[in-house]
């Protein structure tokens, strides 16, 4: 067998920058589309995040730990990264930004391993001091701590199906622990190798991706496979390995295994034959492996810090390893146990009606009832496929008997009605069980009821955010509420011989006493409550809009045009959804909304509620950005932007996430994830006990597939634009307001700049795939010059001479364009809305003295100015640099305020041009048109361009990579 070489380059150096051999463990991943590496040492406290598509492109560093980084792992949607470290703590990141989020743990020793569930809503951790941390990644509580392992812990895997979870310690014993019961359900002592005296070598464990086999480095040189119900071994991968294996890692679709050894090789194993198949030797041991989630590649790390990338791992002629990756049907993303309530989970691993089919009389593993299941008469497995058959359809009927009820109780018999109003984020009520009345993304609202009175506990997500609240004693019977940062605010239908409604309002903390306050409704009955900043809100059955503010008094009475849906409220906006009529004949709800702007008693949008056909609505409300979104009963999300006039757009499809059995029970959103409760069929909604944990879920809208097989980046692209949309319609509503836009400033700069980076790659991918004209397209829609220059560059390396032509006439075009003042932002021109003119560009606060000089000048940012060469957003100059220029500004009104163009081309040419050449410095060109804070007041910039001017902004285009100098 023929034995390759493989060309390293260095990602992690010395902690101390010296060149010292001494080994270290190093870590690589990939993320979920392959656009991503990312690699750590443990004896550099930084983290590098590598383009794989441009290696010479230096990382981003992520320089957070104070020691050598140990361990690494990546949520299974690539939104979040876990670090820990030789200082003991573990962090999150989110991804692919690096940008940093929080400290989730402390532990007493140092970190060795990490790993995420597969709902990536729960991070397990591990280290030297032998315990195991379960830790929640919403709000970094600790679940739970399991205790068992007799020396320092080195691996950590969750199974894929979420129903066990697998450790290995350095001293070579292996742990099944059952997430149910958080106990331990098999042992294997000393079937890994000793490892304590080396920490450049740790002890792993791995899952295959099917979830039926755990893979643990052996004890004569090789790799043994255990069963994952009866921990019995099932055989194993012995090679040429002549010392222990220190690392392994399965092929997306478990048919192939890398295995690396203290002999510096890594073998290629086809897991079926149980034989080798191609083999690599290296300088250095190798001590972490990571096959590229699409296509036939390796990523390897060795213990020096040197990385790269093993290409066409498997030969050509086998089976890629991304070829029929298996699917899961049991996985759930819910932790199963609870510490204080040891009671069983109706949406546990196994639901109640999986655990009726597989094992009715006694517990059985599933290994044996596929034995079973082979060894009995066929026409037995067909009878018992058919006898599935009557349980769904059963359920089936009584799905419709409870629709024949309802209509019956309207006396109209097979007649589809309008959905009743319901409150977001509360659960239907269950005898003697408890139930949320509220969950949303500050805390829940939970109640029980007992014989005559309820039980109401109210908890906060996050303890630092709200008070600590008693329990409350509810005689009234409340069954809707509503909660936010000042309060909570609860109904109840109408009920007694007066046939009241009651609302009442609870705030948090008052600087009067009794400060609660009640209103009872005769004849009227609360059907949705709402609140936002000091006014509280409630619709009842005769469609009217009752307003209070926080102190009780009666605001507003207002009549809507018809029976309320549900309602929500942020901030100083009241959210309300009505029906428009009666169901049509497609059983379509027919649904409007309203937006009332509380605080200047105006009603600033309202339209129709689109949904999908066959649907009902089932969750309302607005992200944390305050967007309004709805979700309805087939899974879809949606988002109401300002494009386009005003429209609604699915940023998220439940279809393409969930599996047959699994829904999802929206909580909130923010503007990248959806956070959720998954529960199985046939529960309809999540239980309080045992705690649920939230599931977070990548946006992503339903595009179609691509014929360049980049549906990630094209997603990527729409949602991006959808953001910079959203920025941009905020900054113009502050700036109408004569407000200070300086806020947004970083945010939207650096939303351009990740938009530009989407755009290269997108512009890569069609290069690869030979869509030039799509690519000329992409060219078109960056916004920054050294974006477009970047382009030049990569169609240039990819030996594209017309390609590379026509982007550099784009970007001449571009620069005239901006010259003459009449370049449109494209990004702005994309989203369908209009760019503004140079004098509407920018808004400055000026602060004069009483002697007229000028003290104080702050730029604010610039949307679409003739002087940008680059983005749509700017940010915001250093102050000193303003100081510097104030003072050089002379008494001429009209210079201060606008620079001619000639000398902001030269100030650009000065800090461009270094050795003859046009380059990027690190900064960007900060010039920005200026005016007086108030938009009424116009600068005087005539936008004229000299001769002179064209020419200094003509050597400051790239000149043309193919064409031969004049001799």
């Amino acid at each position: 067998m023929k034995v390759r070489s493989l060309k390293l380059r260095e990602a992690h150096k010395s902690i101390n920058g010296n060149n010292d051999n001494n080994p270290s463990f190093c870590s690589v991943l990939w993320d979920q589309q392959a656009h991503h590496l990312v690699t750590a040492s443990s004896s550099d406290p930084s983290i590098s995040i590598h383009d794989p598509l441009i290696p010479s492109n230096p990382p981003k560093i992520l320089r957070h730990h104070r020691d050598g980084v140990t361990a690494l792992a990546l949520s299974p949607n690539s939104t979040c990264l876990a670090s820990g470290s030789i200082d003991h703590s573990v962090k999150l990141y989110k991804f692919p930004s690096g940008e940093f989020e929080t400290n989730v743990t402390r532990f007493t020793l140092p970190i060795r391993a990490l790993a995420f569930n597969k709902s990536g809503s729960m991070v397990a951790a591990a280290g030297d001091d032998e315990g195991i941390k379960l830790i929640n990644t919403i709000d970094g509580s600790i679940a739970r701590v399991l205790k068992g392992h007799k020396g320092p812990v080195t691996g950590l895997a969750f199974d894929p199906i979420n129903e066990y979870l697998a450790t290995v310690d350095s001293v070579g014993t292996v742990l099944f622990w059952e997430l149910q019961s958080g106990g331990i359900l098999h042992t294997l002592k000393s079937v890994a190798p000793n490892n304590i005296s080396d920490t450049s070598f740790m002890n792993v464990v791995s899952w295959s991706p099917d979830g039926e086999t755990l893979a643990v480095p052996g004890l004569r040189n090789d790799v043994v496979m255990y069963d994952r119900d009866t921990a019995e071994k099932l055989f194993s991968l012995r090679g040429d390995h002549v010392q222990p294996v220190c690392y392994l890692s399965w092929s997306p679709n478990g048919k192939y295994m890398a295995t690396s050894g203290l002999d510096r090789q890594i073998l290629i194993w086809d897991v079926d034959k149980k034989q080798d198949i191609d083999r690599q030797k290296f300088e250095d041991r190798i001590s972490g492996m990571a096959w590229k989630p699409i296509g036939n590649v390796l990523a390897v790390i060795d213990v020096m810090g040197k990385y790269g990338l093993w290409e066409l791992v498997v030969p050509s002629s086998m089976k890629s390893p991304t070829e029929d990756i298996p699917s899961l049907k049991n996985s759930n993303g819910v932790l199963l146990f609870d510490e204080e309530d040891p009671e069983p989970s109706t949406s546990g691993g196994l639901s109640e009606f999986a655990e009726d089919i597989l094992c009715e009389s006694e517990p059985c593993c599933r290994k044996r009832l596929r034995k079973q299941s082979e060894s009995e008469d066929p026409d037995e497995d067909i009878d018992d496929e058919l006898n599935l058959l009557p349980k769904t359809e059963t359920r089936k009927k009584v799905h419709r008997a409870s629709k024949d009820n309802l209509d019956k109780g309207n006396g109209l018999r097979n007649t589809v009605k309008m959905q009743e109003a319901f409150q977001p984020g509360a659960t239907p009520p269950q005898r003697g069980k408890r139930r949320f009345l509220c969950y949303n993304m500050l805390g829940t609202i939970t109640t029980v009821e007992n014989d005559g009175y309820s039980h109401i506990e109210i908890d906060f997500h996050d303890t630092g955010r709200g008070p600590r609240l008693p329990s409350m004693t509810d005689y009234f019977g409340f069954t809707m509420a509503s909660l936010n940062e000042n309060g909570s605010v609860f109904a109840n239908p109408c009920k007694g011989e007066k046939n009241m409604s009651t609302l009442m309002y609870r705030p948090f903390s008052s600087w009067a006493n009794n400060s609660e306050w009640s209103m009872r409704f005769e004849g009227e009955e609360v059907k949705v409550v709402a609140l936002g900043n000091a006014w509280v809100a409630a619709i009842t059955s005769l469609n009217f809009l009752r307003i209070y503010t926080d102190g009780g008094l009666q605001r507003h009475i207002i009549s809507l045009d018809g029976p309320v849906a549900t309602a929500s409220g942020f901030k100083n906006q009241l959210a309300v959804v009505t029906h428009v009529s009666d169901c049509l004949p497609s059983i379509d709800q027919m649904l409007e909304f309203r937006v009332f702007d509380i605080s200047s008693g105006t009603q600033p949008l309202s339209g129709r509620l689109p949904l999908t056909p066959g649907s009902h609505l089932i969750w309302f409300g607005f992200s944390e950005e305050g967007q309004l979104s709805s979700y309805d009963s087939k899974g879809v999300l949606r988002v109401f932007t300002s494009q386009y006039g005003g429209s609604w757009l699915p940023v998220f499809s439940a279809s393409k996430e969930k599996k047959s059995d699994e829904s999802y029970w929206v909580v909130g959103l923010n503007a990248s994830k959806l956070f959720c409760i998954s529960y199985k069929s046939p529960d309809k909604f999540p239980q309080v006990i045992p705690k649920p944990v939230l599931s977070l879920l990548n946006l992503s809208f339903p595009v179609a597939s691509s014929d360049l097989g980049a549906d990630a980046l094209e997603n990527e692209f729409i949602l991006n634009s959808m953001h910079l949309s959203q920025i941009q319609k905020r900054m113009e509503d502050m700036a109408g307001a004569c407000l200070d836009t300086t806020a947004l400033d970083d945010e939207a700069f650096n939303m351009e700049a990740t938009q530009d980076r989407c755009i290269l790659r997108l512009i890569a991918s069609c290069c690869n795939g030979d869509k030039l004209v799509r690519a000329t397209e992409l060219m078109k829609l960056l916004s920054l010059e050294k974006s477009m220059k970047g382009a030049i560059k990569l169609v240039t390396a990819l030996k594209l001479p017309n390609l590379a032509e026509r982007f550099n006439t784009i970007l001449e075009e571009r620069l005239v364009n901006e010259s003459k003042g009449t370049h449109k932002s494209p990004l702005l021109s994309f989203n369908g809305r209009a760019s503004l003119t140079a004098d509407d560009a920018a808004i400055s606060k000026m602060m004069v003295t009483s002697n007229g000089k000028n003290e104080k000048h702050e730029s604010s940012i610039g949307f679409s100015s003739p002087a940008l060469s680059a983005p749509l957003f700017i940010k915001k100059e250093n102050k000193q640099e303003h100081e510097k220029s104030d003072q050089n500004q002379t008494t001429n009104a009209k210079t201060s305020m606008e620079p001619s163009y000639a000398e902001k081309v030269k100030s650009a040419e000065n800090v461009l041009r270094v050795g003859g050449e046009v380059k990027m410095t690190g900064q960007v060109l900060k010039v920005q048109s200026q005016r007086l804070s108030c938009p009424s007041l116009k600068s005087s910039n005539n936008q004229e361009t000299t001769k002179k001017d064209l020419d200094q902004l003509a050597s400051l285009r790239p000149s043309n990579p193919f064409k031969k100098a004049p001799n």
